[in-house]
């Protein structure tokens, strides 16, 4: 039987439903996501 992780921080997981939906948040977390891949990758 497989069982479900509890969250560590119920409160910030809602929070993060929620923000996830709006477009705005969701490119702004994309863009911030593939800055950091870049400078890793990019060794900078």
């Amino acid at each position: 039987m497989v069982k479900k992780a509890r969250p560590r921080n119920p409160k910030r997981i809602r929070d993060l439903k929620e923000k996830i939906q709006m477009d705005d948040y969701l490119l702004l977390a994309i863009s911030r996501i593939a800055s950091l891949l870049a400078k890793e990758i990019l060794g900078h």
